[in-house]
């Protein structure tokens, strides 16, 4: 009896280690009841942490990895690194303490001891704004090597249609080990979450799926059913999930540079184009957008760029949005063109000028500077002379821009001659309009909405909101 008590044990755990096969729907099924399905999320970042934490959280057994060795040395000393994203960090804590989620730079251990592998990397651009899909190409090279036969890969990382049919599946079957279909599989879940909203978004929001096939299609959606429970949108294949990720977030691109431009006119017609876009608002089909200093983050510029990357390679034209980047990459320009305009007023120069810039993140109530358009801003007024400091609360007592950023707004506002709102923070929508009256000049440009003409006039501010006209 104590003989066959070992022999099944052994059995168990032999069975325990084995491959699942992510192209059988039962075994599957089988591996998220049990669960022992294994996972790897490859990039945990902004996006890859929380979604790592995610299947962790039901019950996988999860392992992140990521070149970034400080971030894997918080992560398993049990430092939660994105205190801006609500929910995560009990998760987090959780899944620790559950020894349900590592982390490690160890690709080479992690993949093949997994069953899925799920990527959510970068995809950046260069200089000259040609997407750069090198961190996608690296792993998918380093999976052609260390996959284990019957693995799924999913990629998560907003991409231009036909890269994953095109490039990726070529490279991990480049040494001929494995063969698309037949010994590994690969599909496409985009992520579909906003920045310090992801655990509601995760929830709440549907999820596009692609896979090579059809089967692996359903078997992505199971996954992500068990995980998310959220509505999936079976798409053909993986080449149109990408493609409907990318004109989401494009149409949006598109339609801030179209409220970017009427703003502009808006305001030289006396015109508020806040009023116009709350009454534009209640037509049932109308969608509101804002205007603002630029669009930044690493969604909409890139994903914009994506597209008409695509339409160079094939030979097609994508005039508005060509159009539209070039609306909102100017921006910027024109926010340093109100505040020299309010500076005119008072017969005050730049050179020399105290500004101060509320805000750096490209977007409210985040800590993320990427492709923000405050950078481009900051450069314009120094290349003008100008002295800039920085405000923003997600950012204290940390060098941006080489910039020492600022403590404490009360204390340094005496010493502005102006302000720039540059981002939507919380914090400074409850701040007191007579706080900006303490500058030597009281000069407020507003590219946000958040101050109304009409106040800043009653507190005899030299005042721009972007759109609004003047005080």
């Amino acid at each position: 009896i104590t003989k066959n008590r070992f022999k099944i044990q052994a059995f168990v755990i032999s069975m325990s280690n084995m491959k699942i096969n992510m192209n059988n729907i039962e075994n599957v099924l089988e591996s998220l009841n049990s669960k022992t399905l294994r996972v790897c999320v490859i990039g945990i970042g902004r996006i890859g942490l929380p979604t790592a934490l995610s299947f962790a959280k039901s019950g996988l057994e999860t392992v992140g990895v990521d070149i970034n060795e400080n971030l894997i040395q918080n992560i398993n000393s049990g430092k939660f690194p994105l205190k801006d994203e609500p929910g995560y960090e009990k998760i987090f804590n959780d899944v620790i303490n559950e020894k349900k989620f590592s982390a490690t730079t160890n690709i080479d251990e992690a993949v093949p001891n997994s069953d899925l592998i799920l990527l959510s990397l970068p995809t950046p651009m260069n200089e000259n704004n040609i997407p750069d899909y090198s961190a996608l190409r690296i792993v998918a090279s380093k999976l052609s090597d260390i996959l284990s036969p019957n693995s799924l890969v999913i990629v998560e990382s907003t991409i231009e249609p036909g890269f994953i049919e095109d490039e990726m599946v070529e490279i991990i079957s480049d040494n001929d080990r494995l063969d698309v279909e037949k010994n590994f599989f690969i599909g496409v879940c985009p992520e579909n979450a906003n920045p310090g909203e992801i655990l509601h978004d995760f929830t709440n929001l549907p999820r596009l799926v692609g896979g090579i096939n059809q089967n692996i299609s359903k078997v992505i959606q199971i996954i992500y059913s068990y995980v998310f429970g959220v509505e999936l949108i079976e798409m053909p294949d993986c080449k149109t999930a990408n493609a409907v990720k990318l004109t989401t977030n494009v149409f949006r691109d598109i339609n801030i540079a179209f409220i970017n431009e009427l703003s502009i006119m808006f305001e030289k017609l006396g015109i508020d184009t806040i009023k116009v876009l709350e009454a534009a608002k209640k037509k049932y089909n109308f969608q509101i957008h804002y205007p603002g200093a630029g669009v930044g983050g690493p969604c909409l510029p890139i994903n914009s760029y994506q597209f008409l990357n695509t339409a160079r390679r094939i030979g097609s034209e994508l005039n508005i949005i060509e159009s539209s980047r070039r609306i909102n990459e100017k921006m910027p320009d024109y926010v340093v063109e109100l505040l020299l305009d309010a500076l005119k007023e008072c017969n005050k120069i730049i050179k020399n000028s105290h500004i101060l810039l509320l805000g750096v993140s490209y977007k409210p109530n985040v800590k993320d500077i990427q492709l923000t358009p405050a950078e481009h801003i900051i450069t314009k007024l120094q290349n003008l002379g100008a002295i800039v400091h920085i405000y923003d609360p997600h950012y204290v007592s940390n060098t941006l821009f080489g910039i020492d950023t600022e403590e404490n707004l009360e204390k340094i506002i005496s010493n502005m001659d102006s302000t720039i709102i540059v981002t939507a923070h919380q914090e400074f929508k409850k701040i007191e309009i007579s706080l900006f009256k303490q500058m030597k000049t009281p000069i407020l440009i507003d590219t946000r909405g958040i101050i109304e003409p009409e106040i800043a006039k009653q507190n005899q501010l030299i005042f721009r909101g972007l759109g609004r006209g003047h005080s």
